[in-house]
Order: C-alpha cells, then structure tokens, then sequence
C-alpha cells in the first residue's frame, strides 16, 4: 500500500487515518497540539442527526449515511457512544408537514411538556426527532486516535505541519517541525489552515473561517432532556450535571466573551425552572472552517498526490466522510457519494 499523510488530528482526520489503518494503509497522523480534537473539533455542539439544519452542496448526499456510521462506529469502538436524546426544534416559521423527514413529527404543548417538563413557557407546536443524539467531541475523536494507532497508524502529536514538499510539481509529502516527511499521497483536513498550505498550488479552495463559542453550565441532571433548538437558544446535556450552549458568530463579534457566555446562561434560566443552581464554567471560541459550496473533498491535484477533506459540520459529518475517503485511496474508484463535494483543481497544480 502507499503511504499516506493525513495533516491535522481533528475529527476529520481522525476519522480519515482511522478509516485508512483498518484498511492495512500506512499513514502517519500529524497533530500541531500536545492532542488530538485540541482545535475546533473540541469546541463543536456535536449534535448528530440526519434531519435538522442546514446541508449545503454535497453534504445533502452523505446525509442519509450519518447515522448508520455512527451506529458502526459504536459497535467497532466500544468507548463511544451517543447520548440518544432526541431533538426538539422550533423557530419563528415551523416547516409545512411536507417538509418533514422520515422519523420526525410535529408535537404539540402538552408532548413538548411531557418532553421537556422542566421548559417554562412551551411553544404551540416544535417538530420532535427522536433519532437525534449528541456526542462527546474529544472522546470520540481521541478514540479514533487510538484505534488508528492500534491498527499500525503513526501519530505525531506537536508536530506542526509547515509546508507541502513539492517535487517537479508533485506533492511528494510535508514539511514538519521534525523535518521531511515522504509521502504518495498527502490528505490534508486541517480546517482553516488547509488553503495556507495550498498556497503554492494555486488551488482555488473557498474556505472562510466562521467564529463561534461553546459556553459551559453546570446544571442539575436532567434539567434538560433532549436537544432544544429555539429561537434565541440552543442547549443538550453533555453529560449529567453539565450543558453545552453554542453561541453565534454573530452574537458575541462586538461583546466580550465572557459577556457573551454570561447572556447565553441567563437565556438558559429564563427558559427552563430549576435552572437557578445553574453556574458558567467555562467557554470557548473557535473558528470553524466554512467551504462556501458545502463539503471540499476529493483530489486536489490531478496527479492525486494531494487530497483534501475540509467539511461542515465536521462531527456530523466525519464518520462517513472517513469511510469514503479511505475507500477513495484504497481502491483508486471514485466515490458516487462524493460526486458533489469535489475541489476545483488549481491551473498550476498539474
């Protein structure tokens, strides 16, 4: 098998060297951080589900995946698992009925009472899904880690990537903090820092950089039940005693962080009773990568020596990305799957 270097240790590339190293692939998994999921991917919500949000481009076709590599990857890692909740959604113009996915259904005020009984003010009508579920960001991500190591994956943790090594045009491996690292083909899923390295290329990767913070409240176990998308107010149990609140990238641009985590915890307690115990222990902000057309992932040069994997959502998304992209390299076919999701080739790359 060729060896294969995958640039960053989030989900994605996690993910990607996992999906590789079960498949007998020799890859090596470079992480600038002293671990893995230290970026972006440990600042996500990580809400799982096939129904709910927005799916730009290609990510529409991967959608009808997620769920089901989540429950493979459950039954292959014993240390993961889904906190299988279900999701309540409600917003200013609820969707028509024929809008609704398979498996979702519009409630009520007495079902989003019985759902979320601690919720002060229910609405007339949420739309409920009950495949939904969250997942713990960093755990899953450093078990894919391990598990890709276990299978013969090397993992070099505080090695920055600097640069690709080009040869004759080629991409032939990168340059580390370590030094030279050959490679016959390079997966870059670094985020943010991925059209930096493509520089030299003159690739044409439309990737913005989308700040956002995740605030977390110590609450009372099970004060909130499922996943609940309001208006204003976005909230899951991570773990019992412990809450994650996303905050938009537009909410706290002209505020100071620390403001902005203490207004989304007074949303919090205006929303729910039984939130008074509820206390702000720590938030973070990150800047999620955002390709323009949806999904970026496939070949970036038309020699195939470099490959690129930059998504969102990313932890949604990753578990079935990584299947495919290993596919991709292990067999030389195409993916149907990706068909949507492909990179423009830049002029200077060949």
């Amino acid at each position: 098998m060729s060896d294969v270097v995958v640039v960053g240790a989030g989900i994605v590339g996690s993910s990607v060297a996992y999906h590789l190293a079960r498949r007998g692939v020799p890859v090596t998994l470079f992480e600038q951080e002293p671990t893995a999921a230290a970026g972006v991917t440990g600042a996500s919500f990580a809400w799982i589900g096939g129904s709910v949000g927005e799916w730009p481009g290609g990510a529409l076709d991967l959608r009808e995946y997620v769920l089901a590599d989540y429950r493979r990857l459950e039954a292959e890692l014993p240390q993961v698992t889904l906190r299988r909740t279900g999701s309540l959604s409600w917003a200013a113009a609820p969707p028509d009925d024929a809008q609704l996915r398979p498996g979702q259904t519009r409630v009520g005020r007495g079902d989003i009472a019985s759902l979320e009984p601690n919720l002060r003010d229910p609405p007339d009508r949420a739309v409920h899904t009950p495949s939904d579920a969250g997942v713990d960001p960093r755990a899953l991500t450093r078990a894919l880690v391990s598990a890709a190591e276990a299978h013969g994956a090397t993992v070099l943790r505080e090695t920055a990537v600097t640069s690709l090594h080009l040869v004759d045009g080629r991409v032939g491996g990168v340059v580390s903090s370590r030094g030279l690292h050959p490679a016959t083909t390079v997966v870059l899923t670094a985020g943010t820092n991925v059209p930096g390295l493509c520089q030299p290329l003159a690739i044409d990767l439309p990737i913005a950089a989308s700040p956002a913070t995740l605030v977390r409240v110590s609450a009372p176990p099970g004060l909130v039940k499922t996943i609940v998308d309001s208006p204003g107010l976005e909230v899951r149990e991570s773990r019992d005693g412990e809450l994650l609140l996303p905050v938009g990238p537009g909410e706290g641009s002209a505020t100071p962080r620390e403001q902005t985590a203490q207004a989304a915890l007074q949303r919090l307690k205006r929303a729910f009773h039984g939130s008074d115990q509820c206390r702000l222990l720590d938030y973070r902000t990150s800047s999620r990568p955002m390709p323009a057309p949806g999904p970026l992932i496939g070949y970036a040069t038309p020699d195939r020596s470099l490959y690129v994997a930059v998504m969102h959502s990313a932890i949604t998304l990753a578990p079935t990305a990584g299947r495919l992209v290993a596919e991709e390299l292990v067999t030389g076919r195409p993916s149907p799957e990706l068909r949507r999701c492909r990179p423009r080739v830049g002029p200077s790359a060949a």
